[in-house]
């Protein structure tokens, strides 16, 4: 399949998001970008809307839909003039609340979940550390324990939203490392994020920049024991839950903004007269568009296989990894090939194409890189000796 099976929750999904996104124009985004502003008006539609908490159980205030469903959503989304930004001001919302899902208590599932799906609650997500980088075992931020709760000090690093959030999801050591035992001692917390105790400084970046990212500072942070998730020390095996619904909504949303930009360069090229023809007579215009056209086809066919497997309950590593792989890399050069298409245009940002090229570096990098996912592949899948 191309696409997931049109069912009625997708093509509900299919209406509702397409409608209210084209409220939020190419002009909207270019906005945001220019003037680093996080996109408050949409995520607050989405949330009146109840697109907050579509993976997440009814009893709260979510929908109860899975992986396949979120997936096809966030492609509707990067699909829009918002692309990556605009899934970014929500996707946490997707995959990080699975932590309390499945490893909170009751209290903490009613506590935390309902504002989340309200919209009340924006969240950041403080893992990568500047000297761990992927190396998730090596994070040095640090909570000790205290009468009747922890105290966290540390730094971490691209943690998005963070200029706007109120709350935030932490993983930390709260045990030595044990390179016995590397991922033992991890511990993963969701509690406010205290500004008195949290400095907040935004990186500038290459795009996305109506979406911040930062680097924080964490200085004696007082943590309330009931907000741990799951028991001290299973942080780094309760956070592996997220990792592969992140690799696919990732994946989806890869393709999404790959095919964004081959609408808007397909119709470019449509218009253009150059030498009295429409340049997209020229086989050297209609070949690569054509070509990513293929590329993003082939990408969604594996975004959407791991996503099924996923929500049946069934192994899916490789298969979520090599979506996020294959489909940042059709988006990228779909994207690419986009301003290359416009020509000088492309270069021009009220042609939009540059923006969305920008945006699309950002699956390529995050949130593993691409060799990792061939070096996982390789150990996983071919049996290959582990090289790192």
């Amino acid at each position: 399949m191309t696409k997931p099976t049109m069912t009625p929750e997708l093509a509900q999904i299919r209406d509702a998001i397409t409608d209210l996104c084209d409220q939020f124009d190419d002009d909207y985004w270019l906005g945001l970008d220019r003037e680093h502003k996080f996109p408050h008006e949409f995520r607050d539609a989405m949330a009146k809307a109840g697109w907050l908490g579509i993976s997440l159980p009814e009893e709260y205030g979510g929908a109860g839909l899975g992986v396949t469903e979120s997936a096809y959503m966030m492609q509707l989304i990067a699909s829009s003039a918002g692309t990556m930004a605009a899934c970014s001001s929500i996707h946490i919302n997707i995959f990080g609340p699975h932590a309390m899902v499945k490893h909170g208590t009751e209290e903490q599932r009613k506590r935390m979940l309902p504002p989340l799906i309200r919209g009340e609650d924006l969240t950041a997500f403080g893992v990568t550390e500047p000297d761990a980088g992927l190396n998730t075992t090596q994070l040095s931020t640090r909570a000790v324990r205290t009468g009747d709760g922890y105290v966290i000090n540390g730094q971490k690093v691209w943690t998005s939203t963070a200029q706007v959030a109120n709350k935030i999801m932490l993983l930390v050591r709260t045990a030595a490392y044990d390179p016995k035992r590397p991922t033992d001692g991890i511990t993963l917390f969701y509690t406010d994020l205290n500004r008195k105790h949290i400095e907040v400084r935004e990186i500038e970046k290459l795009g996305r920049a109506a979406v911040d990212s930062n680097a924080i500072f964490i200085s004696d942070l007082p943590v309330p024991e009931r907000d741990r998730i799951g028991q001290e020390g299973q942080g780094f095996r309760i956070i592996l839950d997220s990792m592969n619904p992140e690799r696919i909504l990732v994946g989806a949303e890869a393709v999404g903004i790959g095919r964004r930009a081959l609408a808007k360069a397909t119709a470019y090229a449509k218009e253009r007269i150059v030498f009295g023809r429409p340049i997209g007579q020229n086989q050297a215009i209609q070949h690569p568009l054509a070509e990513s056209w293929a590329e993003l086809e082939a990408a969604n066919l594996m975004v959407f296989h791991a996503a099924e497997l996923y929500d049946g309950g069934l192994p899916c590593g490789p298969e979520a990894n090599a979506a996020k792989i294959l489909a940042a890399e059709a988006g990228f050069t779909a994207c690419d090939r986009a301003v290359r298409t416009h020509g000088g245009f492309g270069y021009a940002k009220e042609y939009h194409v540059e923006r969305y090229f920008r945006e699309s570096m950002l699956p390529r990098i995050a949130p593993v890189s691409r060799e990792l996912v061939l070096s996982h592949i390789a150990e996983r899948v071919l049996g290959l000796p582990k090289s790192y």
